[in-house]
Protein backbone atom coordinates (compact mmCIF):
# COMPACT_ATOMS: atom_id res chain seq x y z
CA UNK A 1 0.00 0.00 0.00
CA UNK A 2 1.28 3.43 -0.98
CA UNK A 3 -0.04 6.90 -1.42
CA UNK A 4 0.83 9.85 -3.38
CA UNK A 5 0.52 12.95 -0.55
CA UNK A 6 0.69 16.65 -1.24
CA UNK A 7 2.99 18.50 1.52
CA UNK A 8 5.33 21.98 1.24
CA UNK A 9 4.22 22.76 -2.20
CA UNK A 10 5.65 19.42 -3.75
CA UNK A 11 4.03 15.82 -3.58
CA UNK A 12 5.92 12.71 -2.07
CA UNK A 13 4.68 8.54 -2.51
CA UNK A 14 5.11 7.67 1.09
CA UNK A 15 4.35 3.53 2.17
CA UNK A 16 4.49 2.80 5.56
CA UNK A 17 7.37 2.71 7.52
CA UNK A 18 9.29 5.19 4.96
CA UNK A 19 11.20 7.88 6.06
CA UNK A 20 10.56 11.09 4.09
CA UNK A 21 12.68 14.50 4.53
CA UNK A 22 10.10 17.18 3.85
CA UNK A 23 10.65 21.08 4.04
CA UNK A 24 10.55 22.20 7.33
CA UNK A 25 7.40 21.95 9.32
CA UNK A 26 6.45 23.75 12.57
CA UNK A 27 6.08 20.47 14.65
CA UNK A 28 8.33 19.48 17.35
CA UNK A 29 10.56 16.39 17.04
CA UNK A 30 8.53 13.16 18.70
CA UNK A 31 5.06 15.06 18.22
CA UNK A 32 2.59 12.97 15.50
CA UNK A 33 1.38 15.59 12.24
CA UNK A 34 -1.23 14.61 9.99
CA UNK A 35 -1.37 14.85 5.73
CA UNK A 36 -4.69 15.35 4.81
CA UNK A 37 -3.86 16.17 0.96
CA UNK A 38 -3.54 12.52 -0.54
CA UNK A 39 -3.58 13.00 -4.52
CA UNK A 40 -3.72 8.83 -5.05
CA UNK A 41 -3.94 5.66 -3.04
CA UNK A 42 -3.19 2.36 -3.95
CA UNK A 43 -4.48 -0.63 -1.84
CA UNK A 44 -3.29 -4.52 -3.02
CA UNK A 45 -4.06 -2.97 -6.65
CA UNK A 46 -6.73 -1.13 -6.45
CA UNK A 47 -5.79 2.46 -7.49
CA UNK A 48 -7.56 5.44 -5.94
CA UNK A 49 -7.25 9.18 -7.83
CA UNK A 50 -8.61 12.31 -5.93
CA UNK A 51 -10.39 15.09 -7.78
CA UNK A 52 -8.26 16.72 -6.34
CA UNK A 53 -7.51 14.78 -3.37
CA UNK A 54 -9.39 11.34 -2.24
CA UNK A 55 -11.85 12.05 0.11
CA UNK A 56 -11.46 10.06 3.90
CA UNK A 57 -7.98 9.36 3.65
CA UNK A 58 -5.25 10.08 5.98
CA UNK A 59 -1.32 10.00 6.24
CA UNK A 60 -0.04 9.83 9.90
CA UNK A 61 3.77 10.33 10.37
CA UNK A 62 6.36 11.25 13.57
CA UNK A 63 8.67 13.91 13.15
CA UNK A 64 11.80 12.51 14.30
CA UNK A 65 14.19 15.38 13.47
CA UNK A 66 14.89 18.49 12.20
CA UNK A 67 17.88 19.97 10.64
CA UNK A 68 19.60 21.52 7.35
CA UNK A 69 20.77 20.16 4.04
CA UNK A 70 23.99 20.12 2.33
CA UNK A 71 25.57 24.14 1.56
CA UNK A 72 25.06 24.10 -2.16
CA UNK A 73 26.39 26.96 -4.04
CA UNK A 74 24.88 29.97 -5.78
CA UNK A 75 27.14 31.35 -8.33
CA UNK A 76 26.41 34.22 -10.30
CA UNK A 77 28.52 35.68 -12.71
CA UNK A 78 28.38 38.03 -16.00
CA UNK A 79 31.16 37.99 -18.66
CA UNK A 80 33.47 40.76 -19.12
CA UNK A 81 31.41 42.76 -16.89
CA UNK A 82 33.82 42.04 -13.85
CA UNK A 83 30.12 41.09 -11.97
CA UNK A 84 30.43 37.77 -9.45
CA UNK A 85 28.52 36.89 -6.49
CA UNK A 86 28.99 33.93 -4.71
CA UNK A 87 26.24 32.92 -2.31
CA UNK A 88 25.94 29.27 -0.01
CA UNK A 89 22.37 27.93 1.06
CA UNK A 90 21.04 25.73 2.79
CA UNK A 91 17.79 24.14 3.08
CA UNK A 92 16.22 23.32 6.30
CA UNK A 93 14.18 20.09 6.41
CA UNK A 94 11.78 17.68 8.76
CA UNK A 95 12.89 13.61 8.98
CA UNK A 96 9.42 12.30 9.33
CA UNK A 97 8.76 8.89 9.43
CA UNK A 98 5.14 7.60 8.11
CA UNK A 99 3.62 5.13 10.58
CA UNK A 100 -0.20 4.65 8.87
CA UNK A 101 -1.91 5.24 5.69
CA UNK A 102 -5.89 5.55 6.98
CA UNK A 103 -8.46 4.82 4.04
CA UNK A 104 -11.98 4.14 4.90
CA UNK A 105 -11.92 0.89 4.36
CA UNK A 106 -9.04 0.28 7.19
CA UNK A 107 -11.12 2.23 9.10
CA UNK A 108 -14.08 0.23 8.90
CA UNK A 109 -12.42 -3.03 9.19
CA UNK A 110 -10.65 -1.54 12.80
CA UNK A 111 -14.27 -0.26 13.93
CA UNK A 112 -16.16 -3.73 13.18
Amino acid sequence: MYAIIEACGKQYKVSEGDTVFFEKLDVEEGKKVNFDKVVLVSDNGEVNIGNPFVKGVKVEGKVLSHGKDKKIIVYKMKPKANYRRKQGHRQPYTKVEITSIKTKSTQTKKEA
